[in-house]
């Protein structure tokens, strides 16, 4: 690649257009959606949780996750650079039924999404992976090993959900920063299988 015109003799190549691109963070309540983004970002990351209350208590479904205390009420947001002029914008999304309708919101404009698996409440999968489907939009599936959960492979996990043919399965820590990178690096290239051209080649 050429110095960009104009710049002196010698200087370093123009590395072009800065690109960032737009991951959503999905799944079920509990499932470790905050945790992945705040472990990979590089700027500190937005949230919006707030403290579970006896209101929601006839509404939210807790079980396998009693321990937890907070919620998110609309969105968490990170930023981690993939490669010199690759960037992704990671949106994550509320867990609970009732705040769906910001889905459709969030969703607009994103290249593809992670959608978090925990194996035991692996049916709050089901309604993320049938809204990406629908709609057309490249996932994966990423299975965040718990101490106390059961282990399953890809395979297994695949059938269980029902996945269409192609779409990837793998396992991580979303508290890990090196993890998570990695399934949104699997996620990008994907993507960048589904999608036009115009989607920058995988990453690695």
């Amino acid at each position: 690649m050429n110095a960009a015109p104009g710049a002196p003799e010698g200087a370093a190549p123009d590395p072009g257009p800065e690109l960032a691109l737009k991951i959503l963070v999905a799944g079920g309540f509990g499932v470790g959606k905050t945790t992945l983004v705040g472990s990979v970002s590089e700027i500190r990351p937005l949230r919006t949780e707030e403290g579970l209350s006896e209101v929601g208590e006839g509404v939210d479904d807790t079980g396998g996750v009693d321990t937890k205390a907070t919620t998110t009420v609309a969105m968490d947001f990170g930023r981690i650079t993939i490669r010199e002029g690759l960037s992704l914008y990671l949106f994550g999304t509320p867990g609970q039924d009732r705040f769906w309708f910001l889905w459709d919101d969030l969703s607009e404009g994103a290249l593809g999404a992670v959608v978090l698996a925990d194996t035991r409440r692996l049916q709050d999968c089901f309604p993320a992976v049938d809204y990406f489907e629908r709609r057309a939009i490249p996932f994966l599936v990423a299975v965040n090993c718990f101490a106390d959960a059961r282990s399953y492979g890809a395979d297994e996990v695949a059938r269980a959900l029902d996945l269409a043919r192609g779409t990837p399965v793998v396992l991580c820590d979303a508290r890990d920063r090196d993890s998570g990178k990695e399934v949104l690096v699997r996620l990008v290239e994907h993507a960048g299988r589904q999608h036009s051209p115009r989607t920058p080649a995988p990453v690695g």
